[in-house]
């Protein structure tokens, strides 16, 4: 048995290499439908990762009077406290929002020059308030718009909701059009390996004939170009695994500029579920061909 396998394998090599160019299309056709694929799973990946840094940025500003008791300010924290909506409540002081607004501008002179001729501190104290969830976030602004405080100069209450919303369709639009997009891949693949397989049982119709004639097996027939659909998947794999290597190399520097304070590592996702990823990719893809080159063995090898 394992004498046949080895010689089913050498075939099987002997074909591809024998076909080259039509190999190396079927491979650079198989990359593409990976890259797809895999392109799918990073907008998954960055979608979710813009979800949670939204929640993250959940809060709602009660912007307070710059003449305002500090003990005022104080108990109004205590009472909002107190909702069973608040994960957790900052009370910035004039002081600090003034520190905070200079080293956002420290690089712009003409604003710092403005605020220095100005002669007073102009920012209010601020309650920055964090829901629980987002499930709560309506509650929570109704709830505080009702407080009547005369110490409340205004709120800001971001619709977070809209936003996501809109993120979420983003993602779903462009996870659509991937999906078409490798369903189109799928397609040529299984096209182009059922003609590579067909190519290959032309170039040996004679030997095919032959063994048939001298009662070789069925297995020893169909199994070289069975396992032709196996060598191209493990090639095509391999160079995806490079390929996507090198482009999320170049890609994680954008990110983590764009996701500043947020831990979005797609190199470390894709090591952290390697096995995973790319194993079930090749079961998939090994499966797609395995099909067509079945298909075309049956129907041009005659057995």
């Amino acid at each position: 048995m394992f004498l046949s396998l080895g010689r089913a394998i050498k075939f099987s090599l002997e074909d591809i290499f024998r076909n080259i160019w039509l190999s190396l299309v079927t491979i650079i056709i198989l990359i593409l439908a990976l890259f797809s694929v895999n392109m799918l799973l990073v907008v998954k990946v960055i979608g979710e990762a813009a979800i949670e840094a939204v929640k993250e940025k959940i809060d709602v500003n009660l912007f307070l009077k710059t003449t305002a008791e500090e003990s005022e300010i104080l108990a109004l924290k205590t009472k909002i406290s107190a909702f069973t909506e608040v994960k957790e409540i900052k009370y910035i002081s004039k002081e600090e929002a003034m520190d905070s607004f200079i080293a956002n501008h420290k690089d712009d002179p003409e604003i710092l020059a403005a605020l220095k001729e100005l002669g007073k501190n102009p920012l209010a104290p601020t309650l920055v308030i964090k829901p629980i969830n987002l499930d709560v976030l309506d509650n929570l602004t109704n709830r505080l718009s009702l407080i009547d405080e005369d110490i409340v100069e205004s709120r800001n209450f971001t619709n977070y909701k809209t936003l996501l919303t809109k993120i979420n369709q983003i993602t779903k639009k462009v996870s659509d059009a991937g999906l078409v997009l490798s369903a189109i891949f799928v397609f040529i693949t299984i096209l182009v390996v059922f003609n590579s397989i067909r190519v290959a049982i032309y170039t040996h119709r004679r030997e095919i004939t032959i063994m048939r004639l001298v009662g070789a097996s069925r297995w020893f027939i169909q199994m070289p170009y069975l396992l032709s659909g196996v060598f191209y998947t493990m090639i095509g794999l391999a160079a995806i695994m490079i390929i996507f290597y090198l482009f999320l190399s170049l890609l994680q520097p954008y990110l983590e500029a764009f996701f500043v304070g947020y831990n979005v590592d797609l190199l470390n996702y894709f090591y952290g579920n390697i096995f995973t990823i790319f194993g079930a990719q090749f079961l998939g893809v090994a499966l797609i061909n395995i099909m067509a080159s079945l298909l075309a063995v049956r129907k041009y090898s005659r057995v």
